[in-house]
């Protein structure tokens, strides 16, 4: 069946509307308002079978529409489709298999075993759908990074408008007629446009924004989000540092360096921004990387499996960082080209703190190489940034692998690996402070979309018995109180 698309006819709700500096555009107080309406419908009666059902749908339309998705990332930014397959199906595809299995598990309201002052009730959490909420993509991951959270967001049994991102105008397309097909307008609209949709979106009364994108952007979207005391999921960023120890196997970190930094053209908030290599394996790692990025990309760069950045703009700015880099007197020892949107897979090394690629997050195909001697710099480096959303580490050595874990702080770690940390469905993905706040993914994803509701019935409660008047003996009963319960 195919739905009506988003942005159209106005309902009636109980909302309350905010006052912004601007009108909100009709079509898009519209959609809200509609959605609102068949909030409380829909928390009242929407149960696992709705649910999953609605699961379904999405999964159906997915794998009906495969080659439309491929083609959708190819024309934004010459994204190899087994690359499509592996980082934005794929992850989907699982995200909406595991919550369909453990659905009734997670929906199930959870017993709370009572304390000594309240013997005698019976307490559960119940999970809520929190009700309308907005979902924000970027524009690196444009289909997994919508719909890996909607796939949750339809688990808590919300609504959802879903805002993709206006730099991957093929993709935001495809996606919007993705869910007219499969969801009516008051469960998922779709809403595209620029930053000024955006900015109508957020003077909205949602009931929670899940953001993914930049920290700048991030401050943005909690500052509108205090408006309406909206709750907060933010998928942020940083710059995810790499530790190569002395004792590492370098062939193993070369594989999964070259995977983690350079798939998606290294357009990837948990990709590896930097490498800390031991001076005692410096070369040699070096060269295993030259070979690894050569096997896969080829000398030049031009190679088909390497996807493009997502426009000049952003070729620019790459552009900028290694330029600003070389001047002050950055070594490139692989790589360094530049044709378009096309940047070729390149290492640097002579890095110095005062460079632009030392405090930008690079978000793109260049990796900066520093030498160490003593982790203990490494690790006050690492403390002195905003704290990142992933840290990785290679080494054999488990002492010093927990040494780095125990004096750093950051959203995930992986240990002689990149990247996969984000598809473990039993593990929290999010950031910490400037990388993220709140947690996304399997059941940590349910929990973020949902109001896990406190339930306390009475029935044999001994509390009446120290109600007021506060006569001696109610006094005794207090004092004796006091003295089991501290």
């Amino acid at each position: 069946m195919k739905y009506a698309q988003s942005c159209l006819r106005p309902a009636g709700t109980g909302y309350v509307m905010t006052k912004t500096s601007s009108p909100i555009p009709p079509d898009i107080s519209a959609a809200f308002e509609r959605q609102a309406a068949r909030v409380v419908d829909r928390r009242r009666n929407y149960g696992l079978a709705e649910r999953r059902a609605d699961l379904a749908r999405l999964s159906e339309v997915i794998t009906a529409n495969e080659a439309a998705i491929v083609a959708a990332l190819a024309e934004d930014f010459d994204k190899p489709e087994t690359e499509v397959i592996l980082t934005e199906i794929i992850p989907v595809q699982q995200d909406i298999k595991h919550a369909r299995r453990h659905l009734g598990r997670w929906m199930r309201p959870a017993r709370a075993a009572p304390s000594l002052a309240t013997f005698g009730t019976s307490a559960r959490v119940r999970p809520e759908a929190r009700g309308v909420c907005l979902i924000v993509a970027p524009w690196n991951y444009p289909f997994s990074l919508a719909l890996g959270p909607l796939v949750s967001c339809l688990a808590a049994g919300n609504a959802a408008i879903l805002k993709p991102s206006e730099m991957t105008p093929a993709t935001s397309a495809l996606i919007a007629r993705l869910i007219a097909e499969a969801f009516p307008p008051d469960l998922v609209t779709v809403c595209e446009g620029a930053v000024e949709v955006s900015q109508a979106l957020l003077a909205l009364p949602f009931d929670h924004i899940f953001f993914t994108g930049s920290p700048a952007v991030g401050k943005i979207v909690m500052a509108a989000a205090a408006k309406t005391l909206a709750s907060v999921t933010l998928e942020l960023g940083g710059k995810s540092p790499t530790i190569i120890g002395p004792d590492a196997d370098l062939k193993r970190a070369a594989d999964w360096v070259v995977f983690g930094k350079f798939a998606n053209a290294g357009q990837t908030c948990i990709a590896p921004d930097h490498l800390y290599v031991h001076a005692s394996v410096k070369e040699e790692f070096t060269d295993l990387l030259r070979a690894r990025i050569g096997k896969a990309f080829g000398d030049d760069g031009a190679s088909p499996a390497l996807a493009s950045i997502v426009n000049a703009k952003h070729a620019e700015r790459l552009g900028g960082l290694l330029t600003d880099a070389r001047d002050k007197g950055a070594e490139v020892t692989l790589g360094g080209s530049r044709d378009g949107v096309r940047v070729a897979p390149t290492l640097l090394e002579a890095i110095m703190p005062e460079m632009e690629i030392d405090r930008e997050e690079i978000f793109g195909p260049i990796l900066p190489i520093l030498p160490f001697e003593d982790l203990t710099q490494v690790i006050a480096q690492i403390n002195a940034r905003p704290k990142p959303l992933s840290l990785y580490i290679f080494d054999k050595d488990r002492s010093r692998i927990d040494r780095i874990i125990a004096e750093t702080s950051s959203g995930s770690v992986g240990v002689n690996l990149t990247m996969i940390q984000f598809i473990h469905h039993g593990l929290p993905f999010g950031g910490v402070n400037n990388s993220g706040i709140g947690n996304a993914h399997g059941r940590y994803g349910f929990r973020a979309f949902s109001h896990e509701r406190a339930v306390l019935s009475n029935y044999f409660s001994a509390l009446p018995l120290i109600f007021p008047p506060y006569t001696g003996r109610v006094k005794r009963l207090i004092g004796l109180a006091k003295r089991v319960l501290g």
